[in-house]
């Protein structure tokens, strides 16, 4: 899909305050690493995330999004009256009904004009929100939107931690939790809207997408019966391996899309998930390693988040500039995999 007239206009991000260290998330492992004999360092010598951040209180995602979605009508040139559709793109939700998006949109004080619901799809809600607004904007339904991510996976790794000291778990029998060891916290948004109302706006030209659907058991995840929320399952190998492999051949369609090489753009931003996946992945599409600005290392993998708020930390300190050709790739569970050019 090409865009023709659809810009972020502005984009913001927040972090929670408090990190939690893989070294931390150990020694809450301690009596299952001891029985185990397994090597301390393990967990960030394998992902390379040294951190993930969550919040030092209860929140819900409404809460999150609105407050990164605040920060980024602040920062916008667009009157917020003029928004016309909220999207809230998280896999963190309130709840199952009303729409989380209908929390966020009373939280960030937005007209009763404007439409709000919630896009779903694993790690790729927000990239897909981006596209649906383009289309929005590009057909003349709207003049300007909003996407929202808030992502909270504090409930999800605690649930972990209690299931993997409470079981009798063997080294093979605790890898599906593993990836859930890597997960974090975070909230973005972007205000998108057509170029006339802000000519200087981040250009988005457009997306391409692919599924595997025959790989959606390899990641799932759903509340549990216990009160503590969350379980999810992941088999990391082969979701690391399936998923470079949709990634490839979306990586194909997206430069027969847009007629671009491996050496056309100028950065590459991705899905954050860790260092295993972020070689292969680079290595496996032929792009040059230099050109990549991560952000797992200090945030982990906090979902639909990650990708945005990765690129809103890589603009914020420089290593994106203006006119900068962009690859936004995302990939996620299901599998579905979505590739986004855009220039800075």
């Amino acid at each position: 899909m090409h865009v023709r007239s659809a810009v972020i206009d502005s984009m913001a991000y927040v972090a929670p305050p408090t990190a939690w260290s893989s070294e931390l998330i150990e020694q809450k492992l301690a009596p299952l690493y001891k029985r185990l004999r397994l090597p301390e360092g393990r967990l960030e010598l394998m992902t390379g995330i040294k951190e993930r951040r969550f919040w030092d209180h209860s929140i819900k995602p409404s809460e999150a999004s609105a407050e990164a979605g605040r920060k980024a009508l602040e920062r916008s040139g667009i009157d917020p009256s003029l928004i016309e559709v909220c999207i809230h793109s998280s896999v963190s939700r309130d709840m199952l009904e009303p729409a989380t998006a209908s929390f966020a949109h009373r939280l960030m004080g937005l007209s009763e004009n404007v439409q709000n619901f919630d896009v779903s799809n694993a790690c790729l809600g927000f990239v897909n929100s981006l596209s649906l607004l383009s289309s929005m904007i590009d057909s003349g339904q709207i003049k300007a939107g909003i996407v929202v991510s808030g992502e909270n996976g504090k409930p999800l790794l605690e649930r972990t931690i209690e299931l993997l000291l409470e079981g009798d778990f063997t080294r093979k029998t605790i890898k599906p939790y593993f990836a859930n060891l890597t997960i974090g916290a975070g909230a973005v948004a972007a205000v998108v809207c057509h170029e006339s109302l802000s000519p200087n706006g981040h250009r988005i030209l457009g997306s391409v997408c692919m599924s595997d659907t025959s790989s959606n058991e390899l990641c799932q995840g759903d509340s549990s019966a216990s009160a503590s929320g969350l379980e999810m399952q992941t088999d990391s190998e082969e979701m690391l391996h399936a998923g470079v492999a949709l990634a490839t051949k979306t990586w194909d369609k997206f430069k027969s899309t847009f007629a671009w090489t491996n050496e056309t753009a100028d950065k590459v931003i991705c899905h954050q998930v860790g260092s295993a996946h972020q070689k292969l992945l680079f290595d496996s599409l032929g792009l040059d390693h230099e050109k990549d600005f991560s952000s797992y290392h200090n945030y982990g993998n906090t979902g639909s988040a990650a990708l945005p708020m990765t690129l809103a930390i890589a603009a914020e300190e420089g290593f994106v500039k203006t006119g900068d050709k962009l690859a936004l790739l995302g990939i996620g569970s299901g599998l579905n995999s979505m590739m986004m050019a855009a220039e800075w």
